[in-house]
């Protein structure tokens, strides 16, 4: 079975209302590829979230980066599993540049989560950017 792209999500997400979106993201962070409690560092921490994120990035053979990912809250496991779906198995340099913001718009996750839930998703999002640019740069 392949993975559901972003556009399947999005497709199921406006069908849904309340908990049934927040239950999608859960069930999206549960089917996120388990991270190994050794890479949840300081260094892999994203600063800035309510609850503990983890983001660590690998390279495919063909140089293209692969993240893993975790976080000790189901919800915002979810969100972080909604923003690798928009940049996962792509070349560090496309990473960089990605307009995540405008792929994630849609859900318009800021309107449907608490503040709490969200203030750092833009620090998650600012993280994979730094990391894709210095891998673009190497």
């Amino acid at each position: 079975m392949t993975s559901p792209t972003l556009a399947d999500i999005q497709d199921d997400y406006e069908l849904l209302e309340g908990d049934e979106r927040y239950r999608l993201l859960i069930d999206l962070g549960r089917a996120l590829e388990p991270m190994p409690d050794a890479l949840k560092t300081d260094a892999t921490l994203v600063r800035g979230c309510s609850a503990s994120v983890w983001v660590y990035p690998t390279r495919l053979d063909n140089g293209a980066l692969h993240f893993l990912a975790d976080s000790n809250a189901a919800i915002t496991k979810g969100i972080i599993a909604l923003v690798l779906l928009t940049v996962q198995d792509r070349m560090p340099a496309q990473v960089a540049t990605f307009d995540i913001e405008g792929a994630l718009a849609p859900f318009d996750l800021k309107r449907q989560l608490s503040s709490n839930r969200t203030q750092g998703l833009p620090n998650m999002i600012a993280l994979i950017r730094e990391t894709a640019a210095r891998l673009a740069a190497e």
